[in-house]
């Protein structure tokens, strides 16, 4: 079912209330329509923010797992001989975690690091050197995170590569560190590979809609893709002053905005009651209605946000219909009065 006879069936409940069951067009594409109210405006704003809603699971923090390449420093109260000193030019002393895992630390031998925390790793030497000095004090700590990286590349202004540490990483975090978004980059697409698998990240929805899922943690091995701006358009069409596609690649644009910019409804020709959005997501098409004949209506369409892609369709009042059935069939009958004449 082409556009136009989906436009008819809508145009022919326009004047009423809209019940309509999820139905199916002759292709096979399955569509729902629903009336836009102020009961379920909310949700639908959410809706046209987040289409495109990130698929990389959030993740938990959790404590930081050592790996090989880390420097541990570990230092035991009033026993400075086993602390590691400094080197010269170094920042900080330690032990460098072995590709085995492991490290050597004075009178106990090999230390098991990798997988384990500071505090697994510093009840375990803790534990050792008890044979050696009467209830050690003992404290842990990361001198260097070498074993845990992500890249970050794309649209940022300086790719890099940069640590995971014990502070979790969020993916704005990791952008900010790599400079921060080029103006061409478009942060709605952003692309997170993750063992083997690709993941979307759209961070405008963490930027404008606040959604806390949209700022995804990172991890280890992650690396993160954003991706150039592609131009994002939504088509105002049918009973309107100016048919055309609207831009909403920067900027969030209402149903109301759309319609104003394309010249408004045409008020002679057009149903202000049959206003309708299509959104397609797959196979599923939704199709909402906005009644832009009251009050209530013409403010729900300036909190309805349009999503990229999405098809505004005004349709034509049932006294415009007639008049244009009239103006086409007039000719034909004038001519075929003359012909019998």
């Amino acid at each position: 079912m082409g556009l136009t006879m989906v436009a008819l069936l809508l145009a022919a409940c326009a004047d009423g209330e809209v019940r309509v069951s999820p139905q199916k067009s002759a292709q096979g594409t399955d569509f729902t329509i629903v009336e836009v109210t102020t009961e379920n405006i909310p949700s639908l704003i959410d809706e046209g923010r987040l289409v495109g809603a990130t698929t990389l699971p959030a993740g938990k923090s959790g404590e930081y797992r050592i790996g090989s390449g880390d420097i541990v420093s570990v230092f035991v109260f009033d026993y400075p001989e086993l602390t590691v000193p400094l080197a010269e030019g170094e920042r900080t002393g330690g032990f460098a975690v072995q590709s085995d895992g492991t490290f050597n630390y004075p009178l106990i031998g090999a230390v098991q690091a990798r997988g384990r925390t500071v505090d697994e790793i510093r009840k375990d030497i803790a534990a050792r050197l008890d044979k050696f000095i009467p209830e050690p004090q003992v404290d842990v700590r990361i001198a260097s995170f070498n074993s845990q990286r992500v890249v970050v590349g794309g649209e940022v202004a300086s790719p890099t590569t940069q640590s995971i540490t014990s502070w979790p990483l969020t993916i704005l975090e990791a952008i900010n560190g790599a400079g921060g978004l080029t103006e061409n980059a478009d942060a709605s697409r952003i692309v997170v590979r993750r063992k083997g698998e690709s993941y979307l990240v759209n961070l405008d929805g963490f930027l404008k809609a606040k959604s806390g899922s949209s700022n995804p943690i990172l991890f280890g091995g992650d690396v993160v893709s954003v991706p150039l701006k592609r131009r994002a358009e939504v088509y105002v069409l049918g009973e309107v002053g100016q048919p055309a596609t609207v831009d909403v690649s920067d900027e969030q644009v209402s149903l109301t905005q759309a319609l104003a910019r394309q010249g408004g409804i045409d008020e002679v020709r057009a149903n202000a009651s049959g206003v309708f959005v299509f959104r397609g997501e797959g196979s599923q098409t939704t199709i909402y209605r906005v009644d832009l004949r009251s009050p209530t209506g013409l403010v729900l369409g300036t909190r309805f946000i349009l999503a990229p892609n999405d098809v505004v369709y005004v349709t034509r009042s049932p006294i415009q219909r007639w008049n244009d059935t009239i103006s086409r069939v007039l000719p034909t009958v004038s001519v075929a009065r003359t012909v019998t004449q």
